[in-house]
């Protein structure tokens, strides 16, 4: 597997200098590269892809790669390019299948007075992106055009709300609250008001969506007052309707059973008897419903794991 590896990014780095294009940096088993036109990124792209495709992989079987492609300005730094686009053109790659090439509408716009083959994808929201993003793949002759839908949120289950600004500065914070997720499955993000754990709580389950095919479910307690509704609350988040002569918690139970999924309750301070007696019981009934909670105080059950959140810096 390193040797295929090896010639994996071999031909990606060919392809890339090939057409006029440097290679900025090695993204784990990919890497990110910078052109001077959208037509000469769209040509090493597609070669790129013949490249791999015509490759004879031997044991390790064919090694496909995701490409997308954006235009947009950058910040050139220490050798490094960063800024909304870097970001923009990661997301989108990682909402894309093995063997495909997408673009953003900045990128297609560029394109369409020429020769290239665009499918358009339809809005798609992308992780850790503002707004919506106009999604189209390119297409070449010999190269497989049929993908099933891209992994974007709009086709995820989920109801996790729309962020208006990019997630920064949280990195090691994000890296640390998803491992220790992988090991638990009750991990409760702690600390004052305004340190952010909310915002961090839901920028790890949107990165994190493709390890919950049962979606990721945000309750929002907040301004809930009534200790008693805090099971309507999350029933209610994850579309489950009460059933005549039986308790909530049992229907719920029934729903997420066989499930794998994630649900977050925000805000549980003033709620933290009620939440811990509820995620007690899913998490004894449910083998696979993982929780995550945000809350100025533990909720003090077994088996919980907890994380402060630090301050977030001026």
């Amino acid at each position: 597997m390193p040797a295929a590896l090896a010639r994996h990014d071999a031909l990606l780095r060919e392809a890339v200098e090939a057409h006029g294009g440097a290679v900025v940096k090695q993204t784990g088993d990919g890497l990110h590269a910078a052109f001077a036109s959208a037509a000469a990124a769209a040509e090493a792209a597609v070669a790129a892809q013949q490249a791999l495709q015509a490759e004879p992989w031997g044991d390790t079987g064919p090694l496909r790669a995701r490409v997308a492609l954006h235009t947009g300005e950058a910040e050139l730094r220490d050798g490094d390019y960063y800024g909304p686009a870097v970001n923009r053109a990661a997301r989108l790659m990682a909402a894309a299948h093995g063997g495909q090439i997408l673009l953003s509408a900045a990128t297609a716009a560029l394109l369409r007075q020429g020769e290239a083959q665009l499918v358009d994808l339809g809005e798609h929201r992308l992780r850790d992106v503002a707004g919506v993003e106009h999604v189209f793949q390119l297409n070449s002759p010999g190269l497989r055009s049929d993908f099933p839908p891209i992994s974007s949120l709009a086709t995820d289950a989920h109801n996790l709300p729309v962020q208006l600004t990019s997630f920064v500065g949280r990195e090691r914070e994000m890296a640390e609250v998803k491992r220790l997720l992988s090991a638990t499955r009750l991990l409760t993000l702690t600390g004052p008001g305004g340190t952010g754990k909310t915002r961090l709580a839901l920028q790890v389950a949107a990165d994190l969506l493709d390890h919950f095919p049962g979606g990721a479910w945000l309750v929002e307690l907040a301004t809930l007052s009534d200790p008693s509704l805090v099971e309507q609350s999350v029933a209610a988040a994850l579309r489950v309707h009460q059933q005549p002569g039986r308790p909530l918690d049992e229907v719920l139970v029934d729903y997420l059973r066989d499930k794998r999924l994630l649900l977050l309750l925000d805000n549980c301070e003033h709620l933290v008897d009620a939440c811990a007696r509820l995620a007690h019981r899913l998490l004894r009934a449910c083998p696979h419903l993982a929780i995550m909670v945000s809350s100025r105080e533990a909720l003090s059950i077994a088996g919980e794991v907890t994380f402060q959140v630090p301050s977030l810096q001026v």
